[in-house]
């Protein structure tokens, strides 16, 4: 790592003395970047300071976003995505020059409050096969060398967000992780508590309604429900308490039943599924929320509610991997351009959610099907525009689903239309379309208007350039044998 003239402890001391002491919340957001209108960092950090935000969960560590988080006094979590760890594991220099890059050139006066580092994100997935497994712990120790030559190891944490099928049980009390990750999951645990980092594990009990008919639904919530799960004195009245202890559970197996634990993400999406509206995901956020601060923890932890919860997700994200479902493009609490979704009380200081300010749209005009044409070889055109854009609220259970063929062949050719920034030819279709200035939006059904270049950002890092840019750095600095 290279000298500088001012001690990192220094440095850090500044920049909390400089944000001033606030009282900690015990919610965050978690803030992805996978859209195709993406908002200016600049006006998503004034969001997040509008409604008294304070700890922010990042997937990666963009520098135009790190940049707008300079002396908001928010907290912040950076990420360093699955496909960087192999890198990582493999060269303490790949772990020098991360750190360096990405978190210390930030903990200045002014600067970014950066309080974790995410090492990989799921990396022990039952879906991975265990492609990440072996690169984790080596990672870590590489990472926690740089930190300790920067003088961070003290103050900026290692954290690995964990899925929460990495354990598994029919009742909360025999929770123990999945066989095969026993060895690994009792390294890392043993490494995170020695470093005084706390387990971080991502819950969503949508996932165990949406895959699975006969989950009770009333017991995805907080308000009560008739399917309640009985284990030995204790009794679960809903999901999240009983995924939580069942993680406590499988701790205590590996002799680590204190450990601190974050929630890395929870929530429940908008659309894109049955079950995935605006009335699900405001009960279930609201109800998490006013459970977490009422301080009443869950039965193998009374009275001790998580350390973090990060709700998933602060923006929806249209331009995410479907694979798993198309409710992955609708998690936000608020839409793509900021606009809050439903009334939520963060239990912040602000009764409701605030909107964006200074958003810049594109003209207020859309692109639709045109009456009086025949539509016999639309398919062709709907596949097109559906290719590119986001047509995921067209599906079943979609808020769009019922809007009938005219309105699905608006709603894609509007997709594409504002996604090509209104471009006059990019609503044609063979003259299938035509652009109107009266909003077709119907119910629920919400036909958007594009962001303008002036409010969004032009930068998309992806996971794939980062580690691209660690080897071309290494290779810069004769490090690395030729590729």
């Amino acid at each position: 790592m290279a000298k500088t003239h001012v001690d990192a402890t220094i440095l850090l001391l500044i920049l909390i003395s400089s944000s001033g002491i606030m009282v900690e919340s015990a919610i965050g957001v978690n803030w992805g970047t996978i859209s195709f209108h993406k908002l200016s960092p600049f006006v998503v950090v004034d969001l997040l300071k509008e409604n008294k935000i304070q700890k922010v969960k990042l997937f990666d560590a963009d520098p135009v976003v790190l940049r707008a988080l300079m002396g908001s006094g928010i907290e912040v979590m950076v990420g360093i995505p699955n496909e960087m760890l192999g890198v990582l594991s493999s060269s303490p220099v790949a772990a020098d020059l991360w750190v360096r890059h990405n978190v210390f050139r930030y903990l200045v006066k002014g600067g970014v409050d950066i309080r974790y580092v995410a090492v990989g994100n799921e990396p022990f997935l039952s879906s991975y096969s265990g492609q990440f497994e072996s690169y984790v712990l080596p990672a870590l120790l590489n990472l926690l060398q740089s930190l300790a030559k920067a003088n961070l190891a003290g103050f900026v944490k290692l954290v690995v967000p964990c899925n929460a099928d990495a354990y598994e049980s029919s009742l909360p009390s025999q929770g123990a992780f999945r066989p095969e990750l026993t060895q690994i999951m009792t390294q890392l645990v043993s490494f995170l508590n020695s470093n005084g980092s706390p387990f971080v594990v991502n819950i969503y009990p949508f996932l165990s309604l949406n895959g699975n008919s006969d989950f009770p639904q009333d017991y995805a919530f907080f308000e009560g429900t008739t399917h309640a799960v009985t284990d030995g004195q204790n009794v679960y009245y809903n999901a999240f308490d009983g995924n939580f202890d069942t993680l406590l559970a499988a701790l205590s197996r590996i002799g680590y039943g204190q450990m601190p634990i974050i929630v890395g993400e929870v929530g429940w999406p908008t659309d894109g599924a049955l079950g995935a509206n605006l009335t699900a995901a405001r009960a279930f956020n609201q109800g998490l929320i006013n459970h977490v601060i009422s301080n009443k923890g869950t039965p193998l932890r009374p009275g001790i509610p998580p350390m973090d919860i990060f709700i998933f997700g602060l923006l929806d994200e249209r331009a995410k991997s479907t694979l798993p479902g198309n409710f992955e493009r609708h998690w936000g609490i608020f839409s793509f351009d900021g606009q809050a979704k439903f009334p939520l009380n963060l239990g912040l200081g602000n009764r409701v959610l605030k909107n964006a300010k200074d958003v810049q749209y594109l003209p207020s005009r859309w692109c639709v099907a045109d009456p009086t044409r025949d539509f016999s070889g639309v398919a062709n055109h709907i596949k097109l525009a559906c290719s590119v854009a986001d047509c995921t609220t067209l599906y079943y259970g979609g808020s769009c689903n019922g809007i009938g063929a005219r309105g699905n062949i608006s709603y894609a050719f509007n997709s594409y239309y504002q996604l090509q920034k209104q471009y006059l030819q990019s609503c044609d279709f063979d003259g299938l379309g035509m652009v109107t200035f009266l909003d077709p939006s119907v119910g629920d059904c919400r036909f958007l208007v594009g962001i303008s270049d002036n409010s969004s950002s032009s930068f998309k890092p992806h996971g794939n350039f980062l580690v691209f840019w660690v080897i071309w750095m290494l290779r810069l600095l004769n490090i690395m044998s030729p590729l």
